[in-house]
């Protein structure tokens, strides 16, 4: 399995349209909790109490590098804690200020210089310097996956100017590059051996007290740069099931069951006493038709596939009806989203048309492999199976282990079904698995038409002008990609009483606690 691919179902590194340029010289943004839906908008944040939150882990996969394979969810909410990026998600930008306060990029979109907070510092009381970020970036880009971590960043192209700038250096125009900061450029002070990362010291709004097995306790960092922390601590406690995550909410042993899934939302939305708090646009689930070659290559067959999905049963019966249709475009909760193209919906009359026209063989099954990774994928591919044998295309679904599934299945089955957790970037899927040289091009989709419009993307700085182009890139993936984007799964949080100021931003974003509180 891909270290960086099990790391991006967790966190999410999207940028919307002009989101890297509109934050340009501005320390404004900052990404806000907003609240809970239980109590009363009129209630006043207050200081004090210890936050007991429950995530999804396994003992087995435990990992307290910033920069190495967090495979757990509860190791990346420890590290997300205990350390900053230098841009998070925001509320109403996709991508605001962190560590770094603003950042600048050449009139090419080739240089880009980011300047640090003021009164950034470690939690042993030093300054956060460039020389650290600048330290910190090289070790993430010497990793396994470093090259698809800083995609067109050089270990040469990472520098310091004075204490306080950090400069990055394209191969090529990128007007997104700050999107490359969201997600795994934790800093950690220059020159840190490899056997001391676990208890080296962060900048992050909490610090570690304890960590035993997968479980910790962090307390309040009283001198955090970016303002005020709540809460006087946070616990971490691992859990390996969803069911068992929510288990220990309902019977009141933590405070917060992170990520529990459509089936706990729906037994817990009748008591008074628990809070189901919804993440729009979490989630994504598509279907992938290899287009390499093989019995999906055919554009044909592929549009046939998404005409005959029934997308609103899909997102009643699998998703419980926490989540919505989507329309076959990756990157859905992107301000530059095209929500203007046509919804596809089901038309088994044209879908037959379309594979006969293509000649495609219904004397033979197809498998569509899975695996149960994440509560819905199994049952989604089934569903789709039912659906689709209404156009005489028979489907055979495979189950396989984890493993199996990313050594063997995952990149190279016909027909397979996947997951992502990143969902607020049209470009981030366009680099990551669309454009012909990506590293982990799911479909095996090389469209020169698309390469052409994402490389102009990234090229223009004007606001409007790169929506247009966008747009184009949508239009030509809503076309002729191979994927089948049914439906987007909410994120679902479940939450005691007195929890407040629980984030409400998907992926990386839910991970932000600084700002939730406790009434009580």
């Amino acid at each position: 399995m891909s270290v960086t691919r099990r790391q991006l179902l967790w966190a999410t590194a999207g940028i919307g349209t002009a989101g890297a340029l509109a934050a340009c010289g501005s320390g404004s943004g900052r990404s806000d909790s907003e609240p809970a839906p239980a109590g009363s908008t009129s209630e006043q944040p207050r200081s004090g109490g210890t936050l007991k939150i429950g995530a999804l882990g396994r003992a087995s996969a435990v990992t307290r590098d910033p920069h190495g394979s967090q495979a757990n969810e509860s190791d990346y909410l420890i590290i997300s804690l205990l350390y900053d990026t230098l841009a998070v998600p925001g509320d109403t930008a996709n991508t605001v200020p962190r560590l770094a306060a603003s950042w600048q990029p050449s009139p090419d979109l080739k240089t880009w210089r980011f300047t640090i907070a003021d009164g950034a510092k470690f939690h042993d009381g030093t300054p956060v310097t460039a020389a650290d970020v600048v330290w910190s970036l090289k070790r993430l880009r010497a990793t396994p996956a470093g090259a698809s971590r800083l995609p067109g960043i050089q270990p040469s192209g990472i520098s310091a100017e004075g204490a306080r700038t950090v400069v990055l250096v394209s191969d090529y125009a990128n007007a997104d590059l700050p999107l490359l900061t969201r997600l795994t450029t934790f800093v950690l002070k220059k020159d840190t051996k490899d056997d001391a990362v676990a208890t080296a010291s962060g900048s992050g709004p909490f610090k570690l007290d304890w960590f035993r097995d997968g479980n910790a306790r962090l307390v309040r960092n009283d001198d955090w740069y970016g303002g005020k922390v709540l809460l006087d601590a946070v616990e971490v406690r691992i859990f390996e099931s969803p069911q068992a995550l929510a288990n220990a909410l309902l019977a009141g042993q933590i405070d917060v069951a992170s990520n529990v899934g459509a089936t706990a939302a729906r037994t817990a939305g009748a008591r008074k006493d628990v809070q189901v708090v919804r993440r729009p646009n979490d989630l994504a689930m598509p279907i992938v038709m290899r287009a390499a070659g093989g019995p999906f290559a055919d554009p044909r067959v592929r549009q046939a596939l998404r005409l005959a999905v029934d997308r609103e049963a899909m997102v009643k019966q699998v998703l419980s009806g926490y989540g919505t249709v989507a329309n076959d475009v990756l990157g859905t909760g992107d301000p530059a989203y095209a929500r203007d193209l046509p919804q596809r919906t089901r038309d088994l009359v044209r879908a037959r048309q379309l594979l006969g026209a293509a000649g495609f063989d219904l004397a033979r099954s197809y498998d569509l492999v899975t695996t149960e990774d994440i509560p819905g994928l199994a049952e989604s591919a089934t569903l789709f199976a039912t659906q689709v044998r209404e156009t005489g295309v028979r489907i055979n679904v495979v189950k396989q282990d984890s493993k199996l599934f990313w050594d063997a299945s995952w990149l190279k089955a016909p027909l397979y079904a996947s997951y992502w957790g990143t969902n607020d970037s049209v470009v981030f899927f366009a680099s990551k698995t669309m454009v012909s040289e990506a590293g982990q091009n799911e479909a095996g989709w090389r469209d020169p038409a698309f390469d052409a419009a994402y490389r102009k993307a990234l090229a223009t700085a004007d606001a409007a002008e790169r929506a247009k182009v966008l747009h184009q890139l949508q239009e030509i993936e809503y076309d002729r990609s191979g994927y089948l984007l049914w439906g987007m799964a909410d994120g679902i949080d479940l939450a005691a009483a007195p929890v407040r100021g629980l984030p409400r931003l998907p992926g990386y974003g839910r991970v932000q606690l600084e700002k939730t509180w406790l009434a009580r």
